[in-house]
């Protein structure tokens, strides 16, 4: 099954934000578009858990634009300009629980 196909199972024929029924399907989308951003800037991901660091993951500022560029492709929703305050995940948990709850 390819991530498309996992965002389109994950959001649903008629929603609009990032909210998903089965939380733990948004986490595999969201992981997978990290794996696949880190391998097509040839870049070594470290191991993703929740706690790790964003800045400790491997990934620079351009990887993390396309991967949330993607996210906005495949779920139809961007949280980073929806939400009315300014936030910036710190962990890959953190980053995760911001399109969970679908800013």
């Amino acid at each position: 099954m390819t991530l498309t196909a996992l965002a389109r199972d994950v959001r649903g024929p008629e929603q609009d934000s990032c909210e998903a029924g089965d939380k733990t399907t948004l986490r595999v989308v969201i992981s997978g578009n990290f794996r696949t951003v880190a391998a097509a800037q040839g870049k070594t991901l470290a191991p993703l858990a929740d706690d790790l660091v964003l800045l400790d993951s491997g990934l620079d500022s351009l990887c993390f634009a396309i991967i949330v560029a993607t996210l906005e492709d495949e779920l139809g929703c961007d949280p980073f300009t929806a939400a009315e305050d300014v936030f910036f995940p710190v962990t890959f948990g953190d980053f995760v629980t911001f399109y969970e709850r679908g800013y």
